[in-house]
């Protein structure tokens, strides 16, 4: 008898648990370790369900700040799960930022073409920027930052959609508003010098369903443009109707 077949080894046909089966195993040997069952996926519910972001925290056991720059800072997190486990979270802290939906009487939405360092690329984008000054309410935000991008003030106001643009890993919070019935303000009135990347801005009009298919296509990928034309897009049909009004308060 081979030394395998004197420890029990598995008849051909048969998996490697078998060993683990009562009749796989000698006479008289100690029971196998127990095994952790694994966790099964939640089902998914049944019936109507409440279809609304929450805001939660779970405890944070130490937080510490790993880098700070002048946009963003990147922190490391030691949270505490429901079921008291602690794992690490990177958290990238960002001000936040608008996108300008600005559309036309014949249904042209405003578009700019901008280089963006990071990803190495002219992107055709909405107007957008930063919520970078201290207590200032994002439509006050988004009219300076379509007039200074594009030269066009807007006379009706609405939000368009409210999102995070990646939570695994930012506090991002864009804001994007439609803009409609705009006036070009003269070059003489506006007092925005540009710098850097806005001194090669490209500036055009272009229809919303032609814009929505060039993402769909694959050949547009800002994200901003993206979430802002296609929430555009599915608004319109119904006249923009039920929209929420421009001062709303931050969710």
């Amino acid at each position: 008898m081979s030394a395998l077949k004197g420890r029990g080894a598995a008849p051909k046909g048969r998996g490697a648990g078998w060993a683990d089966r009562p009749e796989g195993r000698l006479q008289g040997a100690p029971e196998p370790h127990s095994r952790p069952s694994p966790q099964s996926a939640p089902e998914a519910e049944q019936g109507p369900v409440p279809l609304r972001d929450t805001p939660e925290r779970w405890p944070v056991l130490s937080s510490a700040v790993q880098a700070r720059g002048p946009i963003v800072t990147l922190r490391s997190d030691q949270v505490q799960m429901p079921d008291h486990e602690v794992a690490g979270r990177q958290v990238v802290e960002h001000p936040g930022a608008v996108g300008i939906v600005a559309l036309d009487d014949v249904g042209r939405v405003l578009m700019i073409r901008q280089y963006r360092h990071p990803v190495a690329h002219r992107l055709w984008e909405l107007p957008a920027g930063l919520r970078d000054v201290s207590g200032e309410p994002p439509r006050v935000t988004a009219e300076r930052e379509l007039l200074e991008e594009t030269g066009y003030r807007a006379r009706d106001w609405q939000i368009l959609i409210d999102y995070y643009s990646s939570p695994g890993i930012s506090t991002e919070w864009i804001r994007v508003f439609l803009a409609r019935d705009l006036v070009q303000v003269p070059a003489a009135q506006r007092d925005f010098v540009p710098k850097h990347e806005e001194t090669q801005l490209q500036i055009g009009w272009v229809d919303l369903d032609e814009a929505l298919g060039a993402f769909t296509a694959g050949d547009l990928h800002n994200g901003v443009a993206a979430v802002g034309i296609l929430s555009a897009y599915a608004a319109r049909s119904s006249g923009f109707a039920g929209l929420r009004p421009a001062d709303a308060a931050d969710d």
